[in-house]
């Protein structure tokens, strides 16, 4: 199956639990598809929602810190009533390997409309590589992780969490294609036929949206 592969590189990223209003926030080890799908927003220039948008992905990040953040708190009339100091979590050097069948995006990411982010505003990133490439049917004891797959999924253990896929465009936005996900932080061997094959990269993908 042919397929776009953009590599995007940042320089922090923060991924926030949707149960986490206040205090302390952690971040998820991977992004959730709502951030997938912004990306490719962003890069196109209009709202990109999952239909008619087959997306995989693989993320990297070198360490993990905590930050601490000044919060203005604004009244009706915008005027700032306090400040607050928050903890947030972090990814230091964060790679992403995104993967669309949307082979007509390339363009687009060659020169994005708008800023690409890994999360908050300030988690500015960059694309360092265009690549059409073929994702070959998966194959027994393969290296599979690094991303997030609906559970349940025979034979994929990790942190199972409900995200959206989506936001939508009203303001206050709302959270749009919530399900659960089976979240997996690290590479592992996968026996299933549910991943597809780099074979340059010699690892498999979950690709969302795709006919099966």
């Amino acid at each position: 199956m042919k397929c776009l592969r953009v590599k995007i590189r940042g320089w922090t990223a923060s991924f926030r639990y949707p149960v986490f209003i206040s205090g302390f926030q952690p971040t998820l080890p991977v992004p959730p598809l709502s951030t997938i799908y912004g990306l490719i927003s962003a890069a196109r220039g209009e709202i990109t929602r999952p239909e008619g948008t087959p997306v995989g992905f693989l993320f990297f990040s070198q360490a993990k810190t905590v930050d601490i953040e000044t919060v203005y708190e604004l009244q009706e009339n915008l005027k700032v009533s306090k400040t607050n100091i928050m903890k947030r979590e972090i990814l230091y050097n964060p790679l992403l390997y995104l993967y669309t069948t949307r082979l007509d995006l390339k363009d687009c990411f060659k020169r994005p409309a708008y800023q690409l982010l890994l999360g908050r505003s300030s988690d500015l990133c960059t694309v360092e590589e265009i690549k059409e490439i073929e994702l070959d049917q998966g194959e027994k004891d393969m290296k599979v992780g690094c991303t997030l797959v609906p559970f349940p999924l025979e034979g994929i253990n990790g942190v199972i969490q409900a995200l959206p896929t989506h936001f939508s465009m009203d303001i206050p936005r709302k959270a749009c294609g919530t399900r659960m996900f089976c979240v997996m932080d690290r590479l592992n061997r996968y026996n299933g036929g549910e991943f597809l094959m780099d074979r340059e990269m010699n690892w498999g993908v979950y690709v969302h949206g795709l006919d099966r």
